[in-house]
């Protein structure tokens, strides 16, 4: 006969693996183990139904409440949060928000902003006494029912928490439980769901929390609501205290110390969103301090304090028919799924990246699968998840080659990383790559260098790396299919004059890593020289406008290393120019100075790096969304939603003819 003193203990145990498995993602027993716990607990608690408490692990799943939710006023309304959607939009609340705090030092916090479900937890005295969803931001309704069901929330908070502590966060389901519920749903004869918000939504109201508890929700926190006791001061402390208490804090979260550091990180967190196991539709900057948030306070609708910057999304459903893998420029060995081709954001899709091996056994990719594919922001489509529901019986998991699809070389895993290269130096198709780089239109724009001249160069060995280009002669190129003296001359004439392109165009070609041609032209304005470069520190080199600490420390490392080293050394020697020009093109006037420019559709003029830096040189700012404060929209073929909101807004828009003209009128 168990005691009232072993029966807590238990519930102890019981809470502290709760803890370490959904929490700190460290589990120290089995499910088994775990499931016999339980069952230890729900045995006592049989024999005394009277020690039962609202806080035992057991009662998470209820009994069915009645068909109308109750409605229940917030005691601090959930505002809603300003949205942007492009970095100039995001630049503008920055700095308006720190003009407001003049004179002090600002902080930011940078969060992914979850594509779920808004919801508050209200604890008393250490345990849930409710939960609400948002509702109209004043009223929400009551679904403590179901937030009970959801493994990460803890019923009873752990050490020493307010005696009324209020927590806002994002209700939200991971990609691959919503694949394996729709499995179930139609292997019972059921309408699949169509993307985790909805199925998110509608399970945080149902009335059954027995289907709540079996469709696996799960819950970040990430703001404060009415709180009486609460110890932070700052949104950083406020993450820690509540980890402290054993709440799923929301994780991936940066700090920065002023607005600028915010925007040199942008860029390399969307890279990354493809790693998480769940959907994001944004990221949310908000001030740290708490008394800067008061300061700046709220408008009716949100607080002045916190903004989204979010990402457009769109999604179609498609068939993968085959997984190919694909050498890059650095070795890194890249898997790409080749889809049925398939309408996506008004372009045709037909390939999407699946990043590396680990994602692919993550998601469970495989040959044959019908896949939900996303295209979001300046992302390259991907595939979010696999319709497990439409999988062929007999499918086989994918394995990835072991050998070089290239050269045969065994392939090699980073260390402590997830990207499988191949770091045989004399990998051809590692060397083309490079090359095909080098010579492109966003970086060195050598004239007639193309793919197909690449490949002929390599495969006769007459280059083995950039600055042998530099080396070549008439004998060379007449060695080769298809070259006539007109071809050799043309040819060799461009790239002498590549050699003339300054700094800006050398570091974007020399596939420097996270560095593209935005990021050069702004290190090479800075420095002037590549010795000036060199010299820097990282923490001087992340002082840089838009830099930030991730471009710093890879410019940092490419210049210390061999490769880099061995690369500028050679360049500079065949006459390349390492320096920033003194003067600029015609074209680079301010004839654009202060317009926003959008750019969408297919251009034939311009890639979307070469177009962007013609009106960043031109003094303009290049914008991925359109509003009301955009200037131009520049549309190719297929422009899409962004040309009827143009038209719409009476925004100007402009052909690539027509947007030369504008630059030309500037240069005379």
């Amino acid at each position: 006969m168990a005691s009232a003193k072993e029966l807590e203990e238990l519930r102890e145990l019981i809470r502290y693996h709760d803890r370490k498995y959904y929490l700190d993602a460290t589990p120290e027993i089995s499910d088994l183990e775990y499931d016999q716990l339980m069952q230890q607990l729900k045995a006592i608690e049989a024999e005394h139904p009277d020690w039962v408490t609202a806080d035992s692990p057991t009662q998470r799943i209820g009994d069915e409440v009645g068909s109308d939710l109750q409605q229940v006023e917030h005691r601090v309304p959930m505002l809603s949060i300003e949205n942007t959607y492009s970095l100039d939009e995001l630049r503008q609340y920055l700095k308006r928000t720190e003009k407001s705090l003049e004179g002090q030092s600002v902080e930011w916090v940078l969060e992914l902003k979850i594509d779920g479900v808004a919801a508050t937890l209200i604890y008393e005295d250490g345990i849930l006494a409710r939960a609400l969803t948002r509702g109209n931001g004043r009223v929400g309704e009551d679904i403590t029912h179901t937030v009970r069901t959801i493994g990460d929330v803890p019923l009873k908070l752990f050490g020493s928490p307010p005696a009324l502590l209020e927590v806002r966060g994002e209700a939200y389901m991971t990609s691959q439980d919503l694949a394996t519920l729709n499995l179930r749903r139609v292997n019972a004869g059921q309408t699949p769901f169509a993307n985790p918000r909805n199925v998110t939504a509608g399970t945080l109201r149902l009335q059954n929390p027995k289907i709540a508890a079996e469709r696996k929700l799960r819950l970040f926190c990430h703001g404060v609501g009415y709180c009486e006791g609460l110890k932070a001061k700052t949104h950083r402390e406020f993450l820690d205290e509540l980890r402290g208490y054993g709440l799923p804090a929301t994780p991936h979260v940066h700090y920065f110390a002023s607005a600028t550091e915010v925007i040199g990180k942008i860029d390399a967190i969307q890279e990354q969103l493809h790693e998480l196991p769940f959907e994001v539709d944004g990221l949310v900057l908000k001030v740290d301090a708490f008394s800067q948030r008061d300061e700046l306070g709220s408008t009716s609708k949100a607080p002045r304090w916190v903004v989204a910057y979010k990402i457009e999304k769109y999604e179609a459903v498609t068939q993968l028919n085959e997984i190919r893998t694909q050498v890059g420029k650095t070795g890194t060995v890249t898997p790409v799924a080749e889809l049925e081709p398939v309408e996506l954001a008004g372009t045709t899709v037909a390939r999407a990246s699946l990043h590396n091996a680990e994602e692919i056994e993550r998601k469970d990719i495989r040959e044959g699968d019908w896949v939900v594919v996303e295209k979001a922001g300046k992302i390259i489509p991907r595939v979010v998840r696999v319709e497990l529901h439409r999988r062929k019986d007999g499918s086989k998991p994918y394995q990835f080659p072991v050998q070089c699809p290239e050269c045969d070389s065994e392939l090699q895993k980073d260390e402590g990383g997830v990207y499988i290269r191949c770091l045989d130096p004399r990998c051809p198709e590692k060397l083309r790559q490079k090359l095909r780089y080098f010579a492109s239109r966003e970086a060195m724009d050598i004239d007639g260098l193309g793919e197909k001249i690449v490949d002929q160069l390599v495969a006769a060995k007459l280059v083995d790396g950039a600055a042998a280009l530099y080396r070549l002669g008439k004998e060379d190129l007449a060695s080769l299919d298809g070259f006539g003296t007109r071809k050799i001359a043309k040819l060799l004439s461009a790239i002498e004059d590549s050699k003339s392109r300054g700094l800006a165009r050398v570091l974007a070609a020399v596939s420097i890593r996270h560095v593209g041609t935005t990021s050069a032209r702004l290190l090479a304005e800075h420095f002037k020289s590549i010795a000036a470069l060199k010299e820097a520190s990282v923490e001087e080199i992340a002082e840089v406008d838009e830099i930030g600490e991730i471009i710093a420390q890879s410019v940092y490392d490419y210049l210390r290393s061999a490769e880099g080293a061995e690369t500028l050394a050679a360049l500079e020697a065949v006459g390349v120019s390492l320096e920033h020009p003194q003067s600029d093109s015609p074209t680079q006037s301010l004839v654009l100075a202060g317009k926003n420019i959008v750019v969408t559709g297919s251009l034939t003029k311009y890639t979307r790096d070469q177009i962007k830096e013609l009106i960043m040189s031109a003094g303009g700012k290049s914008a991925s969304s359109v509003s009301s404060k955009t200037d131009y929209l520049v549309a190719g073929e297929k422009a899409g939603s962004k040309l009827d909101k143009a038209n719409q807004l009476g925004v100007s828009v402009l052909t690539e003819d027509q947007f030369e003209a504008l630059l030309a009128e500037g240069a005379t």
